[in-house]
């Protein structure tokens, strides 16, 4: 019999990290994140790992760059305006190519905001995160197992593409606790060999930099990252359809929001209305394609986000605006309920979008 655990949110991200191999964690506490640092300041020291709460989040993240460069797998965890600290180092990772597991538990914002849940970060995570072109895989659960399982995975992708893998979740699922298992649990491990752990005087140095002086070699080392990216969004993106075999309608809906969205399907269903729902699971790489299959089909999409309208511009360009996308939002830490979404998919049945 499957061996089930009652687990917080975050306590499931760290267990789960730990299962995949981290062994140092550096990071700095925020709400609503903090007990991601507080289990792994309880469980490193215990299995011969690091746990350092670094005096700031810019700190944190440049020994996450450090680590990383050695060829650990190390993690940082932080919200919002914590993430936002550590953009600096993030497009520092990235430049250098090595890889890395960020968490991002989401609050309201812009500013200090308030604590309670949110999806306003979906930019910053989506498009970069911070200066310079490059990009992150984004990771976004609806679930605790999913917390859980997209860490492992996160890890696994991340050393994989030589890539940051961020786990973009919200203050809901951090904090709710559901039974889990980790039983499927896939550990992959790659070899590093340009990793820093000395040469022992038996081959040449390896040097892990983002610095480039010569225009031409930086451009170079773009556009070689740039079709690594590509191979990620064409093997990598990872998506739910739900109820989508005869919609006339569709739902597109991520994290605690896409919990919200299925009920409201459902609801709408026994309407007599054909909605169905996708779930974007990867964020970047955004699952375009069937999106664009939708887009044959269905009369309209309906984007649910805490946020003031974020991941509906990625709706459209998957769609290539084919059909029309409305909003249906709530965003300063509130959450949309079942009626609202399914008083939005009333309106796009009657042509109302």
């Amino acid at each position: 019999m499957e061996e089930r655990v009652l687990m917080k949110g975050n306590e499931a991200i760290a267990e789960a990290a730990i299962r995949a191999g981290c062994r140092h964690y550096f990071g700095y506490p925020i709400t609503p994140q903090t007990e991601i640092a507080a289990y792994m300041a309880k469980k490193m020291p215990k299995i011969g790992g690091v746990f350092l709460q670094a005096e700031s989040e810019i700190a944190s993240i440049n020994m996450v760059y450090g680590a990383a460069a050695a060829g650990m797998r190390v993690m940082t965890s932080s919200s919002s305006p914590g993430i936002s600290l550590k953009t600096e180092g993030l497009s520092y990772i990235a430049g250098s190519d090595v890889p890395a597991f960020v968490v991002n538990v989401q609050r309201g914002g812009p500013g200090l905001g308030g604590i309670q849940p949110s999806q306003s970060d979906y930019f910053q995570a989506t498009k970069g995160g911070g200066h310079g072109d490059y990009r992150m895989i984004v990771l976004a659960p609806a679930s605790v197992q999913e917390m859980a399982s997209l860490t492992i995975k996160g890890f696994n992708l991340a050393d994989k593409y030589l890539m940051t893998a961020m786990i973009l979740a919200d203050g809901t699922i951090g904090q709710m606790m559901e039974p889990i298992s980790f039983e499927d649990a896939e550990i992959e491990n790659y070899d590093k060999p340009w990793a820093l752990t000395g040469t022992n005087c038996e081959r040449k140095h390896n040097i892990v930099n983002s610095l480039y002086l010569k225009p031409e070699e930086l451009e170079v080392k773009n556009f070689e990252r740039y079709e690594r990216y590509k191979i990620v969004e064409e093997n990598e993106p990872m998506w739910e359809e739900y109820m989508m075999e005869d919609a006339e309608y569709c739902v597109v809906a991520f994290g605690i929001a896409s919990r919200v969205a299925k009920n409201a399907v459902v609801a709408a269903r026994e309407e007599g209305i054909k909605v169905g729902l996708i779930r974007p699971i990867t964020l970047w790489p955004f699952p375009k394609k069937p999106l664009l299959a939708a887009a044959d089909k269905v009369k309209g999409f309906i984007s649910v986000e805490l946020n003031m309208g974020q991941m509906i511009e990625d709706i459209k360009l998957a769609t290539q605006c084919k059909k029309p996308v409305s909003l249906c939002n709530r965003t300063g830490g509130m959450i949309p309920s079942p009626d609202q979404v399914l008083e939005s998919i009333r309106n796009a049945a009657k042509g109302v979008f």
